[in-house]
């Protein structure tokens, strides 16, 4: 992890890689939970014998899910000492790039592209990478946006 004292330091930092979070399983339970949470309980991520024995392959993590891990990963990547609150504002744009089967681990990559300094606060655009270990193509990519307040 990156710590920073201040949103002036990680401002400094647009144009720049980060970093990457720490490897997470995704196992059938959180596959499920976020099925039950959601209510999205298509059989290709809740069915492990249908999904084997129609498709000849393992349940997938729904893209929901990869999407929904962005805000575990930004924080296991940097901490700013001075923030008070930080706020998940939006996503210009994302995409789906490979299936997620369970038992895979992934991870978070975070390029900062943008930093707008204010008044206390920071407005950051970020590209997040969510890699598949061992896989060529990541699992998503998105571009996110999120406000800082001091």
């Amino acid at each position: 992890m990156r710590e920073f004292g201040n949103l002036a330091e990680l401002a400094e930092l647009r144009d720049t890689e980060i970093g990457f979070s720490d490897w997470l399983e995704i196992s059938q339970d959180r596959i499920d939970m976020f099925a039950d949470a959601t209510g999205d309980h298509q059989w290709i991520h809740v069915d492990p014998d249908r999904t084997r024995r129609e498709l000849s392959m393992s349940t997938i993590a729904h893209g929901y899910l990869t999407l929904s891990l962005i805000p575990k990963f930004s924080q296991e990547i940097l901490a700013v000492k001075s923030v008070a609150r930080a706020i998940n504002y939006g996503a210009n744009k994302v995409r789906f790039m490979s299936m997620v089967p369970v038992g895979s681990r992934l991870r978070g990559r975070l390029f900062l592209n943008k930093a707008v300094l204010g008044s206390g606060t920071l407005r950051t655009t970020s590209t997040v990478t969510v890699e598949i270990e061992g896989a060529e193509k990541p699992a998503l990519v998105a571009e996110t946006i999120t406000l800082f307040y001091e």
